[in-house]
C-alpha cells in the first residue's frame, strides 16, 4: 500500500500529461498531488518521511521553476536529483559507518558484513545509473517518451534490479523454518 501511495504523484503526473498533453498542466497536477501526499501522512500520523520531504521539496522548487519559467528541463531534472539524493545518502551513509540498505531492511534479513556494503554500494551506482539515464532521454529522447520512461522505464529497471538482487542475496538466506 505504502508502494502505491509513493506512487500517487508520479500516476497523476503521467495521468495529466496524457490526458492534457501540457507538460505544465502536468507539473501543476505533480506539486498539487505531492503536497496533498505530505499533507495527509502528517494529518494521519503527525510524521512525514525524510524522503517525502526531500521529494516535495524538489517538485515545488523544480516544478515551480518550470512553471514560473515556463522551462520544461527544471521538472525534467527532478528524477535525476532525486535519485542522486538518495545515492549520496546511501554512499555518506556507508563512509560514516552507517550501512542505508541495512537500516531499512535489516530486521527482514540477516547478511554478513561485506554481503550488506556490496548490497549499499550496488544501490549507490543504481542510483547514480538511473539519474545519469534519466537525463540521456531527457535530452535525446521526445518529451512523450521521456514522460513514458519516467513512469515505466524508471519502474520497470528498478523492478529488474531488485530481482537480480534478490537472485545474488539467494545464496546468504537460510530458510526459516
Amino acid at each position: 500500500m505504502k508502494f502505491l501511495s509513493d506512487l500517487f504523484p508520479v500516476l497523476l503526473f503521467f495521468g495529466a500529461y496524457w490526458f492534457s498533453r501540457d507538460m505544465f498542466i502536468a507539473t501543476a497536477v505533480a506539486i498539487a498531488a505531492t503536497t496533498l501526499q505530505v499533507a495527509s501522512a502528517w494529518l494521519r500520523h503527525r510524521k512525514v518521511e525524510t524522503m517525502q520531504w526531500v521529494s516535495l521539496g524538489l517538485i515545488v522548487v523544480l516544478g515551480g521553476a518550470t512553471l514560473l519559467l515556463h522551462d520544461k528541463h527544471f521538472i525534467m531534472w527532478k528524477p535525476t536529483v532525486l535519485y542522486w539524493i538518495m545515492g549520496a545518502g546511501l554512499l555518506i551513509g556507508e563512509l560514516a559507518g552507517k550501512n542505508g540498505i541495512r537500516a531499512l531492511v535489516g530486521q527482514q534479513m540477516e547478511l554478513p558484513a561485506a554481503v550488506w556494503r556490496k548490497l549499499n554500494y550496488a544501490w549507490v551506482a543504481f542510483f547514480a545509473l538511473m539519474g545519469a539515464l534519466n537525463l540521456f532521454v531527457a535530452y535525446r529522447f521526445s518529451e512523450d517518451i521521456w514522460v513514458n520512461f519516467k513512469l515505466f522505464g524508471g519502474l520497470g529497471l528498478m523492478f529488474a534490479f531488485v530481482i537480480a538482487q534478490s537472485l545474488f542475496l539467494s545464496k546468504y538466506l537460510e530458510e526459516k523454518k
